[in-house]
């Protein structure tokens, strides 16, 4: 996704792009009321400050936009070149901060986790394109994609990339825009990125009714889901503060990531399988969740599941078209031979905790090799009684592609649903991961979005947002539909893709669910005439307070000047979506959800 044509392709740009300058950040064609603006404005730095806090800009964006290495040697070499020592760089830096201070816009309590990318805009005025010409490519780059975006504008009408920046609110100091196409390719990058995270809430939609009727109509539903979903069968989620991430202190583990890489996986796989029986499929029962998107499904209104989950409670509760972005227990592979079998085959040593072995690679005559890698005991990563088998071949499960590429079945299932799709549903789920978490700014932006979760999200903007227990809320959403959720017994299925993502864990035991999928719950709340509605277990925080106070605030206004109420949406707040000034770094980069 999102790949842009060769250098040969894209011009750094004529002469006379050196001398453009910017309109306001491109938020005159997105902004909304509310919308916060940059927090560390530059308009009076320095060529030689504007040239650091730009490099650095760029080389935090890193953390969410692909980059080759070469393009990071190019802008530490131009700083290196300009004399910028880390000495003179902390200089710079800490004098930004006091001119910001000065700003009433400035905000010392921003976030750590948002990215400032404020130094790549001005507020100075220029006539390079109009409100209508910005307007037009934005809508271009959120209806139509990146893709399409970079085919049209860059390759067919040939702008350079400097004077395309512009559109976008960016402008480049002098040295950045001399340097080489892949850099100025991956500049273009950061500014599609940021502007497809700011998508403008559709204000026509706000209430339950509303989501019951999108529901209702529509055809083709993406539902993307994760570990949320499946609290409620006993599995643990993994950020929580009783999640799985948090049991791993025990393995001093220098991040608890680390238990799902591959590579990690290869050095020493008796920490994986030392716990992967707590969140093996076997053990549980779809939740109401799953079940709902069978019911999705079975009304022919499923175009896609996209699951970060790996316990394949989806494939139990009969759904067919999922796709298990990071992988699952469905299949094992042998590391040596590539032997591939069904998960179900090596589910006793899983839950006797024990590293299953390749029975083909591993004869009776040739015993296991034991580890002569003394850096794992040195790092103290596992310290097992029993004797070392990270030599002897041995069957990863899928879930290991978690910390790899997805596979090619993701990219090419999400470029052919994003022209299809006329609904997306989130369900339980912190869309921490990249990249499926990007997967809402790669659909056309004039696709409803509902959020159903327990807490908010921060960095996204759905049109509806329902909090609370998972479970709970798709039962009321059944109930107000006039539809019945199916039992929750599992059903074997074939397999049919050679990623795993629909083959059928073991038969599970299909036991009743608890009374509470039938007991009556507390009706929900909603949040002033907002968009945000409280089920029970709603976790709002802080970002709940905020937009409480500030419903409020207009309520009081709206009373004062003697008006009525005109419509239901609220105005964007930092809690709700992104702020114009910054990207946040809420999505990383080859984490399990």
């Amino acid at each position: 996704m999102n790949q842009i044509p060769p250098s040969h392709e894209i011009g750094n740009g004529d002469p006379s792009a050196a001398l453009l300058h910017t309109q306001e950040p491109h938020t005159a064609a997105t902004a909304t009321e509310g919308d916060i603006k940059p927090s560390r404005p530059v308009a009076n730095a320095s060529a030689v400050q504007l040239l650091f806090l730009q490099v650095k800009a760029f080389l935090e964006a890193t953390e969410d936009v692909d980059v080759d290495p070469e393009t990071i040697q190019e802008l530490l070499e131009l700083l290196h070149n300009k004399q910028l020592e880390p000495s003179t760089a902390s200089m710079l830096e800490d004098a930004s901060h006091e001119n910001s201070e000065d700003d009433e816009d400035y905000d010392p309590e921003r976030p750590d986790h948002e990215l400032d990318i404020s130094a790549l805009f001005t507020q100075k005025n220029d006539d390079t394109w109009s409100k209508a010409e910005v307007k037009s490519m934005m809508h271009d780059l959120k209806e139509k994609g990146s893709d399409y975006f970079v085919r049209h504008y860059v390759v067919l009408l040939g702008i350079p990339v400097p004077k395309l920046l512009i559109a976008f609110g960016i402008n480049l100091c002098q040295d950045l825009r001399e340097l080489s196409g892949p850099t100025m390719r991956y500049f273009l990058r950061v500014a599609m990125f940021r502007e497809l995270r700011l998508r403008e809430r559709l204000s026509q939609y706000s209430t339950i009714d509303h989501a019951v009727d999108l529901i209702r109509k529509s055809q083709r539903i993406i539902i993307l889901t994760g570990a949320g979903i499946s609290v409620s069968c006993g599995i643990p989620d993994f950020r929580s503060r009783n999640g799985l991430y948090a049991s791993l202190g025990d393995y001093d583990l220098d991040d608890p990531q680390q238990m799902f890489d591959i590579s990690y996986f290869k050095e020493n796989p008796s920490v994986f399988y030392s716990f992967a029986s707590q969140i093996y499929p076997s053990n549980f029962v779809p939740s109401p969740c799953h079940r709902f998107i069978k019911l999705v499904e079975t009304k022919d209104k499923l175009l896609r599941n996209y699951t970060q989950n790996i316990d394949t409670l989806e494939t139990a509760a009969g759904v067919e078209r999922v796709i298990q972005c990071h992988g699952s227990f469905a299949t094992a592979s042998c590391l040596l031979c590539r032997r591939r079998v069904l998960g179900k085959e090596i589910e006793t040593e899983i839950m006797s905790r024990k590293v299953p072995l390749c029975p083909v690679c591993n004869t009776s005559t040739a015993a296991p090799k034991k580890s002569t890698k003394s850096k794992k005991k040195a790092r103290g990563e596992w310290d097992s009684a029993e004797e070392d088998e990270s030599d002897a071949p041995t069957y990863p499960p899928g879930i290991m592609k978690a910390s790899q590429k997805l596979s090619d079945e993701f990219d090419r299932s999400l470029e052919a649903d994003r022209s299809k799709a006329d609904l997306l549903l989130v369900i339980g789920t912190s869309l921490k991961v990249a990249p499926v978490a990007d997967l809402l700014s790669h659909l056309p932006h004039s696709i409803p979005q509902i959020l159903i979760n327990k807490t908010p999200i921060r960095h996204i903007n759905p049109d509806i947002v329902l909090l609370g227990n998972a479970d709970d809320i798709v039962i009321h959403l059944c109930e107000r539909l006039g539809w019945e959720l199916p039992p929750p017994a599992p059903i074997e299925t074939t397999p049919v893709s050679s990623s795993g993502a629909r083959l059928q864990p073991a038969r599970i035991n299909a036991k009743k669910r608890v009374s509470s999928e039938i007991i009556d719950y507390e009706p929900p709340r909603q949040v002033g005439d907002s968009h945000v509605w409280l089920f029970p277990g709603a976790e709002g925080g802080k970002w709940l307070s905020d937009l409480e106070r500030e419903v409020e605030r207009r309520a009081r206004e709206i009373e004062a000047a003697g008006g009525e109420r005109t419509g239901t949406s609220t105005p964007q707040t930092r809690g709700s979506s992104p702020t114009s000034g910054g990207l946040s770094r809420e999505v990383k980069k080859a984490r399990i959800t």
